[in-house]
């Protein structure tokens, strides 16, 4: 699989979130976003996602545009920003809820997604009474547990502690040896350096350097 971003720009009223970007991502790799708040990586992610159409250029995937005023590509999962669940079911429930959607997977899938951001046992905790950290763990499980061909990530890290964010590294490691895409946005370089194919640089709504 290929995604291309050609001459995307994206502007809210008068400001220019995004400019003239032009990037290329295979299957079986992982690239790295890393700028600071502001730059225009999360808004970047949500045109990948489809949850924005561009004020200019286009989001191929395979030759084949999408987004919200066509169709959202059916095999890409997001943690975007903050996660949200119900606050009255538990982590377990909430997962089952979005699994029905597709009907793809079942509790098997669901439970090894859980262990795999180190969630298990607090699964059937209402989501109300987790913390910031196991939200965030939540919100990287409903990416993982029906191992899309497309995973995007931003700031995944955030909340975790140190053997959790081991767990998930490694699961992103197996994840990309399989074949998949990961594009994952982080305003710290270190967390990414020894996973990322490319590493790419923002600043005030582009590209400022690659490695």
């Amino acid at each position: 699989m290929k995604i291309e971003l050609k001459n995307i720009e994206k502007s809210f009223k008068k400001e220019k979130v995004l400019k003239e970007v032009n990037l290329t991502f295979h299957s079986g790799n992982l690239y790295a976003f890393i700028g600071p708040n502001g730059s225009g990586k999360t808004v970047l992610l949500k045109l990948i996602c489809g949850l924005y159409v561009p004020s200019k250029g286009q989001v191929l995937y395979d030759d084949k545009e999408y987004n919200l005023m066509t169709q959202i590509f059916p095999n890409v999962r997001a943690l975007i920003e903050k996660p949200c669940f119900f606050p009255n079911l538990t982590g377990f429930e909430n997962l089952q809820l979005l699994a029905k959607l597709q009907n793809k997977i079942g509790s098997k899938e669901i439970l090894k997604a859980l262990e795999i951001v180190n969630l298990i046992e607090e699964k059937d905790k209402k989501f109300a009474h987790y913390s910031l950290g196991m939200k965030q763990k939540l919100g990287l499980a409903q990416v993982f547990m029906e191992s899309p061909q497309v995973m995007v990530l931003d700031e995944p890290f955030n909340g975790l502690d140190d053997e959790s964010v081991k767990k998930v590294l490694q699961y992103l490691i197996e994840e990309k040896e399989n074949g998949k895409i990961i594009l994952v946005s982080s305003h710290i370089v270190n967390d990414l350096e020894a996973l990322a194919e490319k590493i790419y640089y923002f600043k005030e709504g582009q590209v400022i350097e690659q490695s």
